[in-house]
């Protein structure tokens, strides 16, 4: 299963969700797509999940806040108590063995991230 994991922030456009979702490695052959449960309601998410033929996959904060990542952000660190949104919702929604195939990029404008992991689902 290959999830791709993102992080962004609510004034996030399309453009800049799927800029970063093909500087991580591009949608084909993902599952899913992934980010924090509150912000799984973000309309240009929902038009990625469409044009990518996917469904977005909610992860619970307290949920994220357990994933380790490789790459930190202060800022995500301190707001969701993990290094990255984007490997976090990737590696938990891939599976307890996940791994990531990309670590965190970002979009050219700052607003999005994007992470790829496989794994063998939840």
């Amino acid at each position: 299963m290959k999830v791709a994991g993102l992080g962004f922030k609510r004034d996030v456009t399309l453009a800049s969700l799927r800029e970063a979702l093909l500087a991580a490695g591009g949608a084909e052959g993902l599952a899913a797509v992934a980010t924090v449960s509150g912000k799984a309601d973000a309309e240009a998410l929902k038009q990625l999940a469409r044009e990518c033929g996917v469904p977005i996959m909610a992860v619970a904060a307290d949920v994220l806040a357990r994933v380790d990542t490789p790459t930190q952000s202060k800022l995500v660190a301190e707001k969701f108590g993990t290094g990255s949104l984007a490997e976090a919702a990737a590696l938990a929604v891939a599976g307890p063995r996940a791994r990531l195939i990309t670590t965190r990029v970002v979009s050219q404008d700052g607003t999005a991230t994007a992470a790829i992991a496989e794994g063998d689902g939840p």
